[in-house]
């Protein structure tokens, strides 16, 4: 056997005879894994808590009428307020093929703006918003009760509400069940068909559950908003970018529009593929960051474990001699050098992987009872691959750093060796 249990007492014993200067050396490898796991942690719990305030669709793109004219064009003065109608949507899916979706929204009272719904004698202030069936996802929207708007609420114009969970609190007693209760919305009576949480993280969910769903198509014939919609939202096909489809929207609403080409401001929009881009990028760079610093440390600690056995192969001349005059091979006197350099790693970085794992539970603890308050910060954690992957560097770096020893050892005379002092 390459390591037999006599082996694993001998290098027990060697280590002991020197415990402050092993404990000492196997600190540098340990902080460098443990500061790798922390710093990735630490990454991917932002990146995590980001991710989850950009929802379940990131290559959405939002357009809506920016303001007025400033370049006359096609015989038309400047100064025109353009209005976006339901017909641009269907310009959009009819000439734009790179489209997956497309549909307008409209909002009761406008952006930012709460209606005062009532029930019975309780009722408070909430953001009423028109959505599609099926897109309860690109709301990040979880049902928790009964369901989403469907095809038959939309084709029927059905006076149906989703409500948040906010909303809930407010409007209804903590043992009542919404679903098929009836809500007040500027005069006009709702029946509750589903309710939902956010998955937005801090300030984003608690604004998102204080909200109402209808059907577009009902907000806008109920409430006399028919001759236009807020915005245009648009998600394009599987593997075209967001950009390329936002060129597209905005070049045919200023063609059907008669609106100038470079007249860049009438129509506003938000591309939030290409903000979630940036921020991915930004999360690369800390990831590449956090291996350079930890992997410097490591081999920083690697180095130090090969000083070291350089100072053990010094001490252990004459008894690398006596090995060798009693028969021990180059390749014997090498393996005993570098399980040691191995065993000092392995053991140090794998106690700095556990107590940053700890450490990273202990702040995710501590993040999932601060609840909607983690804001940002969401499951700081490190993956499996990343684990192994920083053990497999740990234990090639104990093997780099006890070679040069090792193969000193495996030089060492005999005769010269036993003369030693």
């Amino acid at each position: 056997m390459l390591i037999d249990l006599e082996k694993w007492q001998e290098i027990g014993a060697t280590l002991k005879q020197h415990k402050l200067r092993t404990i000492l050396t196997a600190f540098g490898v340990f902080w460098g894994i443990f500061m790798l796991v922390i710093l990735l942690g630490v990454g991917q719990g932002l990146k995590n808590g980001t991710n989850a305030n950009f929802g379940d669709v990131t290559n959405v793109i939002f357009i809506w009428s920016g303001g007025r004219t400033q370049i006359a064009h096609g015989g038309l003065a400047q100064g025109r307020w353009i209005t976006l109608r339901s017909e641009d949507v269907e310009r959009i899916k009819e000439r734009i093929p790179e489209v997956a979706f497309a549909g307008g929204f409209n909002r009761l009272g406008g952006w930012g703006s709460g209606q005062y719904i009532v029930r019975g004698d309780k009722g408070g202030p909430f953001s009423v918003r028109g959505s599609h069936p099926g897109m309860a996802h690109l709301h990040s929207l979880e049902i928790s009760s009964g369901r989403f708007i469907n095809q038959l609420d939309w084709d029927e114009r059905r006076k149906i509400a989703v409500v948040g969970r906010g909303v809930q609190h407010v409007l209804f007693e903590p043992w009542e069940d919404p679903i098929g209760q009836s809500i007040n919305i500027s005069g006009v009576n709702f029946t509750v068909v589903g309710t939902f949480n956010s998955r937005a993280t801090g300030d984003n969910a608690a604004d998102e559950e204080e909200s109402i769903y209808i059907p577009n198509r009902t907000l806008r014939h109920t409430f006399n908003q028919t001759g236009w919609i807020g915005n245009i939202t648009v998600i394009p096909q599987p593997g075209v970018h967001a950009a390329v489809v936002e060129e597209k929207v905005k070049n045919l609403l200023h063609e059907h529009h008669r609106v100038h080409p470079d007249d860049r401001g009438v129509f506003a929009g938000w591309n939030m593929q290409n903000a979630y881009d940036r921020v991915q990028g930004l999360f690369t760079g800390i990831a590449a960051f956090s291996w350079v610093v930890a992997v410097g440390t490591i081999m920083a600690g690697a180095i130090g474990v090969g000083n070291i056995m350089l100072i053990v192969v010094k001490e252990r001349t004459r008894e690398i001699g006596l090995r060798k005059a009693l028969g021990s091979t180059p390749a014997a006197i090498v393996t005993m050098i570098v399980q040691e350099s191995i065993v000092i790693t392995t053991v140090a970085g794998y106690t700095g992987l556990v107590a940053g794992v700890l450490v990273l539970e202990g702040l995710n603890a501590l993040v999932v009872s601060a609840g909607a308050g983690s804001g940002v910060f969401a499951r700081p954690e490190v993956d499996f691959a990343t684990s192994m992957t920083a053990v497999a560097v740990l234990v090639f770096a104990g093997f780099l750093a006890a070679l040069l020893p090792a193969t000193k050892a495996a030089r060492v005379n005999p005769i010269v060796a036993l003369q030693d002092e």
